[in-house]
């Protein structure tokens, strides 16, 4: 029996169970640090951080990369919910969950740090399983957070390639493989659509019916690898005389369709537009060999 691999994306984190806390205390006071420390030591899944300098604060939770900010609430130059505020603002930072730690039990007080962003809020010093308890809840939480995000980037990205892969497909059901040009199955869509919309707007539709002189002749001489150029090349010249928006050129079996506008001031415009352009143009020819004779062969566009 062979044994069933299995993929995961990459950068997913895995489950949160299999996470490490990585807990970041930013605190003036070192005793504070220091009891903190001693109420999360001998649980291994618990890293401890910390950082007296407010100042250095976003510094530090951005090397540190926290799984939980715990944020002493008063401290000096710096007011505690203005780092919480600058938290949730910072792209890296502001989905990391910050636990406000406070000597008062005021509910005034709650109201401002949850207000600031704070998703928990303790008074220091707290009770050690009360604090590995939140610490990990939090952890779990935010981990969980992180891997509905991935999962829902890589569910967008897939969305967003099945999407071209799905228009691409379209493209290529409606183009020839070779000139490029429109094929039979879409310029049918598309005449009928254009029918319909003139005879709505009441307005003229050209097309113009379009055979390539003497081409049997010329693929039967050279090949058809050499038949394939020309009518490349005449496939070329019609799409680069198709201008306007609106203009369509398609290939049928034995010739190419073209459909020059479908919008005129008058019933004759489209043709003699078109027409115009094709004289415009240096005449596209080749050169047909046969035995000792030379004759001068045009890609001759017909009407």
């Amino acid at each position: 029996m062979t044994a069933e691999t299995k993929f995961s994306p990459p950068d997913v984190p895995p489950p949160a169970d299999s996470y490490l806390s990585m807990v970041l205390l930013v605190d003036d006071q070192v005793m504070v640090c220091e009891a903190v420390r001693r109420a999360l030591a001998h649980h291994g899944d618990l890293d401890f951080h910390y950082c007296t300098d407010p100042l250095e604060a976003i510094a530090v939770a951005q090397r540190v990369k926290p799984t939980v900010i715990l944020q002493d609430l008063v401290m000096p130059g710096v007011d505690g919910l203005d780092l919480v505020r600058q938290y949730r603002k910072h792209p890296a930072l502001h989905a990391v969950p910050v636990i406000v730690l406070s000597t008062k039990e005021d509910p005034a007080t709650k109201s401002d740090a949850f207000q600031a962003g704070a998703n928990d809020y303790l008074v220091k010093l707290p009770d050690k399983i009360e604090l590995i308890a939140r610490v990990r809840y939090h952890t779990r939480a935010y981990l969980d957070h992180l891997q509905r995000d991935e999962a829902y980037r890589a569910l967008r990205e897939s969305q967003r390639e099945l999407m071209r892969a799905n228009l691409e497909l379209e493209r290529l059901t409606r183009i020839d493989g070779l000139t490029g040009l429109g094929n039979r199955r879409y310029f049918d869509e598309y005449l009928t659509a254009e029918w319909k919309r003139c005879q709505r707007t009441q307005s003229p539709l050209s097309v113009l019916m379009i055979d390539v002189d003497h081409f049997k002749r010329y693929n039967d001489a050279y090949g058809h690898l050499a038949g394939d150029d020309v009518l490349k090349q005449v496939a070329r010249v019609i799409q680069e005389s198709s201008t306007r928006s609106t203009d369509l050129a398609a290939l049928r079996r034995r010739g190419i369709r073209g459909h020059p506008d479908r919008r005129a001031a008058g019933r004759g415009e489209p043709c003699r537009r078109a027409d115009g352009t094709g004289r415009s143009r240096p005449q596209h020819r080749a050169w047909h060999r046969q035995g000792d004779d030379q004759r001068r062969r045009g890609d001759g566009l017909a009407g």
